[in-house]
């Protein structure tokens, strides 16, 4: 069997029609939404609707600490449009009808932390199957699939704003891992809670990994845990016990899918 997997596609539809060249199945982990362009700042939905400047300046507000002067300027940006749930949301399936389209059969796809994922069964096609929470059968293995990231303690989100990521407590995404049961690979959008897989080297930061994830590693000691997130990471791939735990790259980026083969 051979299964390709990509994560952080971010709107790259051109690479993500090709991804599933040769494969027996396609494994999508989410951040299919180009919400910004840190490469661009005039392409993602930011940067079409408020024009590159003003995404750059966003972008370097972000790669520091994303403190009360971030959150007011993004404020500012929503409150000079009429109608920006609208907005967010007419860009945001724009971009899914593109996405959805492309893919070819057999994928399993999770959603990730920039997705919305209450909109995805409108665009999911015959052989595109939208996993979360749920356990599929690839080759004879079972693929357990998680979807979204882990919310940093504390962290109250503003559910009522006009885009809304998919963020979950880890007390959550940890009760979405157990009723996965064992499985040989996981497939989560966020890495486990390990420095080298959360520390991006570019952004000079850590994400913020699951520990609840890191309990099922090395607990059930899977065959393999593959995820994204982390664009840059110190480490692309870390064992932990019998697990090989792997980034399978910043597709959107890369175009190249990280191969599993058995």
């Amino acid at each position: 069997m051979r299964v390709h997997v990509v994560s952080d596609v971010h709107g790259n539809a051109e690479a993500l029609a090709r991804a599933g060249d040769g494969a027996d199945a396609l494994v999508v982990l989410g951040d299919l939404v180009d919400f910004v362009d840190y490469y661009d700042h005039g392409k993602g939905i930011l940067g079409r609707v408020f024009g590159a400047e003003k995404v750059e300046v966003f972008a370097r507000l972000r790669r520091g600490r994303f403190g009360a002067e971030t959150v007011r300027y993004m404020r500012s940006l929503w409150e000079s449009l009429d109608n920006a749930a609208d907005v967010v949301q007419e860009a945001v399936m724009e971009q899914y009808a593109a996405m959805f389209a492309v893919m070819s059969a057999p994928t399993y796809a999770t959603p990730g932390n920039v997705d919305s994922p209450e909109l995805w069964p409108l665009f999911a096609h015959d052989g595109v199957h939208v996993l979360d929470g749920q356990v599929a059968e690839i080759g004879g293995l079972r693929f357990g699939f998680a979807g979204g990231a882990v919310l940093h303690p504390g962290f109250v989100p503003n559910r009522r704003g006009p885009w809304r990521p998919y963020l979950r407590t880890e007390e959550e995404f940890g009760a979405a891992l157990a009723g996965l049961g064992e499985v040989d690979v996981l497939c989560t959008h966020v890495p486990p809670a390990v420095a080298e897989l959360t520390y991006d080297v570019v952004a000079r930061r850590p994400e913020l990994g699951s520990t609840s994830l890191l309990k099922v590693i090395e607990r059930d000691r899977p065959r393999w845990s593959v995820f994204g997130h982390v664009h840059q990471p110190l480490a692309r791939r870390v064992r932990v016990g019998w697990t090989e735990c792997v980034n399978v790259g910043h597709f959107q980026r890369t175009g190249t899918p990280h191969v599993l083969r058995w």
